[in-house]
């Protein structure tokens, strides 16, 4: 019988983080931290199963929200995460945010770019967009009060699209479509940590 082969995730060392300036909850200084985060030096491929028990190492996980602005509100695709998606610490959560570890596999690719790779990768495999949009990475996620997050940082990037025609390609994201923001904050203790960060930094309610 064929053994499973163990995925290995890009992960940056905790310590490194901290040297660049901890902040727990949301930072909008993206720059600061991925041009060094992001050099060959410091990121490496490890087991993900050993990763997601070892604090001493972050997993950089980019984040995508769909934004899309309909009758002059704004709207953010939300789906709730069903039980066959990778993380079960997360299931039957609302989520704002699409994305996944980038792994080795995408550092094979041609471009050598991993992170952006990964980025790509993440997004076609969850998400069918058939419209233009502009993507723009507006921060860092660090959340090191919950068991997920002391192995994670996540990358915030905002894709606003021009049109609504976004769909779920993953029958594991379930009941998604784009939502009011008045909607998402009424719901806003049924969502992931990392969600409710985004939506109370990125989308107060007085923008609405």
């Amino acid at each position: 019988m064929a053994s499973v082969q163990t995925e290995h995730v890009l992960v940056v060392p905790t310590e490194k983080f901290h040297e660049l300036g901890h902040f727990q909850g949301f930072c909008d200084e993206t720059e600061r931290y991925l041009e060094d985060l992001l050099q060959p030096n410091w990121m490496s491929f490890r087991p993900r199963p050993t990763m997601e028990e070892d604090p001493t190492f972050k997993q950089l996980i980019p984040y995508l929200i769909i934004q899309h602005e309909q009758d002059q509100e704004t709207r953010l695709f939300c789906y709730v995460r069903g039980s066959g998606q990778g993380e079960s610490r997360l299931h039957a959560k609302w989520s704002i945010g699409v994305g996944g570890h980038i792994s080795q596999e995408d550092a094979d690719m041609p471009s050598g770019d991993a992170y952006r790779e990964g980025l790509k990768r993440e997004l076609s495999e969850e998400l069918v967009v058939d419209t233009d949009y502009t993507e723009e990475c507006v921060g860092l996620i660090n959340d090191d009060e919950s068991e997920v997050g002391r192995v994670h940082l996540g990358v915030v990037h905002r894709l606003t699209v021009e049109t609504a025609a976004v769909r779920a390609r993953e029958d594991e994201l379930e009941e998604s479509g784009f939502r009011s923001l008045q909607e998402l904050h009424d719901n806003i203790d049924r969502m992931e940590t990392w969600s409710k960060i985004c939506l109370e930094t990125l989308y107060p309610l007085g923008d609405a």
